[in-house]
């Protein structure tokens, strides 16, 4: 699979966020930190807002093998506890430069957990800075093929290595930080970046896979990053 750094990408949209976080203009209105009195007054509903995330396509024109996108709804409690359901498409088709392998794969996956705000004590912020956990499952099917094989000793016969639509499940865990900005009127954009801790696969006879929606390539751990646009719903 093309290895093609797509670190730029991630730099500019962290920096993106930050500065809205942090602008001139916010430096300028005064602090201000809730009593406890104040937040226990605080309304339990706090709204709700439905997010796209862009990064996993635009990841892909950065030089990446997969493509996903997923939307995202959250619903406020008190500005401090947000819980979170996503549901995304994931995709790849992609041959490996050195080994020839092909490996196609596209399903759904789904998350559900919580986000918790640092910031509930600063309102006057026009957003968050989160941490968050995730529960993730997907069920799928994979193709993978890869040139004919030749016994080195008898030279015969050639074995072949093709399987389609081989079914697999899998679940993760995820531990997550990020930012949500409020960028105009009830408009908002936010980054996150997630550790991954595969829990459970089910185990296939001949192979397994490569890439697994939702959750990245087949390692035990890995990273990821997600950049929504959002919107708060009127209610």
């Amino acid at each position: 699979m093309k290895k093609k750094g797509i670190s730029t990408y991630i730099i500019l949209l962290t920096l993106l966020s930050s500065m809205l976080l942090y602008s001139p203009s916010l430096a300028a209105q005064a602090k201000k930190t809730f009593s406890k009195e104040e937040q226990e007054k605080t309304p339990l509903y706090q709204g709700t807002t439905i997010g796209v995330d862009i990064f996993g396509l635009g990841s892909k024109v950065f030089g990446g093998d997969i493509t996903s996108t997923e939307i995202g709804i959250e619903v406020n409690l008190k500005n401090r506890y947000v819980p979170v359901a996503e549901i995304g498409y994931g995709t790849t088709d992609t041959t490996d430069d050195g080994t020839n392998i092909r490996y196609k794969a596209s399903a759904p996956y789904f998350r559900i957990g919580m986000n918790y705000n640092f910031f509930f004590k600063k309102p006057h912020l026009p957003g968050f800075l989160y941490g968050g956990i995730r529960y993730g499952m997907t069920s799928f099917s994979y193709d993978v093929d890869a040139p004919t094989m030749h016994d080195p000793t008898w030279g015969e016969p050639d074995i072949p290595f093709s399987y389609d639509g081989v079914k697999t499940t899998v679940s993760w865990a995820e531990l997550l930080a990020g930012i949500k900005v409020n960028v105009y009127k009830d408009f908002y954009m936010g980054w996150s970046l997630r550790y991954r801790v595969r829990m459970k696969t089910t185990q296939t006879k001949h192979t397994e896979p490569w890439y697994i929606p939702g959750f990245g390539k087949n390692n035990s751990t890995n990273l990821g990053v997600t950049y929504s646009l959002i919107y708060k719903l009127p209610f």
